[in-house]
């Protein structure tokens, strides 16, 4: 068993109960500059398919060192033809060519970034969530996925309240839009998912690098 497995099986699920939803990744590899600072590795181990969001917001004297990696993931993705999103920089997801955005959850209130160059595009959207409030707002604003969490105890949020996965199945069944899990997604934890109605995983860890 592994995550990208379970990850496949979890997205063959919900796509069944969903027939004419538009096809989107079964997984998603989240960057970050401290746990993970060099992606390609754990990229160039996920399946064909899969997707990739890209979090780096330093800027000022860093901005030329993130341009360089973003575009470094972009050419491995297209290689691999992988899915690239790019969170928090409409503008460097437009310069890079990206696949699409993702927004933070205050973002998800307000249309602006429904008038960005990625928008312009048609790229995928996905949107972060915490709870049911920031899930309606993400079905309201007619984002392409969401992904809700911390679904179980995370070392990004030490002691942050956790989900729990007969809550994520309760929110995650509410409506069309694919929920994905994020937080603490790993062996011990994944098998829970089953049956939950989840649209598929998100993680920092867990496919190659350390747990989420």
């Amino acid at each position: 068993m592994t995550l990208a497995n379970e990850a496949l099986k979890l997205n063959s699920a919900w796509r069944r109960r969903h027939t004419k939803a538009r096809q989107l990744p079964a997984l998603f590899l989240m960057t970050d500059p401290i746990r993970l600072p060099d992606p390609l590795p754990v990229l160039r181990r996920l399946p064909s398919g899969a997707g990739v969001i890209f979090r780096c917001y330093a800027d000022g004297a860093d901005a030329p060192g993130r341009l360089a990696l973003a575009r470094r993931i972009r050419t491995a993705c297209r290689a691999r033809r992988q899915v690239l999103l790019i969170a928090g920089d409409d503008a460097l997801a437009h310069r890079v060519r990206a696949d699409g955005i993702h927004l933070a959850e205050w973002r998800l209130a307000r249309g602006g970034w429904k008038r960005g160059q990625a928008r312009a595009r048609r790229g995928l959207i996905t949107g972060a969530a915490h709870g049911p409030a920031a899930l309606h707002l993400a079905r309201r604003a007619g984002i392409d996925a969401v992904l809700l969490a911390p679904v179980f105890a995370t070392q990004s949020h030490p002691g942050a309240k956790v989900i729990g996965r007969l809550r994520f199945a309760m929110l995650a069944r509410r409506g069309p839009l694919p929920v994905y899990a994020l937080g603490g997604i790993g062996p011990a934890t994944v098998r829970r998912l089953r049956g939950s109605g989840a649209g598929g995983l998100a993680g920092i860890g867990g496919f190659g690098g350390p747990q989420t």
